[in-house]
């Protein structure tokens, strides 16, 4: 198995570094990632205990830095070494500033500014944690997106990760024997989104869930029969409600709130457009 020290440096948290490295990782198999991780680099002398550290453990190093005199010492220091260097941002913002027609500021973070779209996330997380597994049903019409679903159908790390986003988010468990609240179907704000899969992989899902809580496997629960009956009573009231619906058998957390985003915004361009419609009439 192949090795690889990965340093990667940053001036800010190193969010957007750890995402950009996570993304290109998941392209390799078989190798041995060490992760040398180093946010707030912003001072001469922190590079300098980085350098050593790299110079023991040589291996690519990746950054996000704008300070320029540092990132020149990095890359300076890094060639002396043999290393080679990647700076993960630079060419969007050229081509950013070739399009706009203007220099990149040197503002470390800028994305961390605790402006109006920070607060908004954090309390759509905030009515998240509150709405989860069909809690404050009562409120619905205050969020943005009820997503409906079986159970483990990731409603919960969907809607966290909608939250994230800046979406408030509540998640309904469909139950035959306990059907949801009338409020469900008699919302006018929330797009309600439906999430199925399929019974078989729902079966495997669900006893890998009782065996990790020594649980006992054999029941109603991951009966295929059963399993089978619960998804389609879903389905039906998906359909008969007009939901969208979107199958998760396949898609990442990451792609179910992609396309339920996508969901959202043609409601609400379709909105607007009838609205537009409307004044110039």
């Amino acid at each position: 198995m192949n090795r690889l020290h990965l340093h990667m440096l940053s001036d800010s948290t190193g969010e957007t570094l750890e995402n950009i490295a996570k993304a290109a990782l998941a392209q390799f198999d078989g190798v041995e990632i060490i992760k040398h991780f180093w946010p707030m680099v912003r001072s001469e002398t922190h590079l300098n205990r980085i350098l050593s550290e790299v110079a023991d453990n040589p291996g690519l190093v990746i950054f996000t830095l704008v300070n320029r005199d540092i990132r020149q010492r990095l890359e300076r220091e890094c060639r002396h070494l043999g290393l080679p260097t990647v700076a993960a941002l630079d060419t969007v913002t050229d081509a950013l500033s070739n399009m706009l027609g203007q220099e990149a500021k040197a503002r470390p973070g800028r994305q961390h500014i605790l402006d109006a779209a920070y607060f908004e996330r954090v309390e759509a997380i905030q009515f998240t944690i509150a709405h989860d597994d069909g809690i404050g049903w009562e409120n619905w019409e205050e969020a943005d997106i009820v997503l409906a679903g079986v159970s483990r159908t990731s409603k919960t790390p969907t809607s966290i990760y909608l939250a994230n986003r800046g979406y408030k988010t509540a998640n309904m468990p469909i139950v035959p024997e306990s059907p949801p609240p009338d409020a469900l179907f008699h919302l006018k704000n929330p797009l309600v989104v439906g999430l199925i899969t399929g019974a078989s992989r729902l079966v495997q899902v669900r006893r890998n869930r009782l065996l990790s809580l020594n649980q006992a496997p054999e029941t109603d629960y991951v009966d295929e029969g059963a399993v089978k009956r619960e998804t389609q009573y879903a389905r039906r009231m998906f359909a008969d409600n007009g939901w969208p619906v979107i199958d998760v058998t396949r898609r990442s957390i990451e792609e179910s709130a992609a396309a339920i985003i996508n969901f959202y915004n043609e409601r609400h361009l379709g909105a607007q457009a009838a609205v537009d419609q409307g004044e110039s009439g």
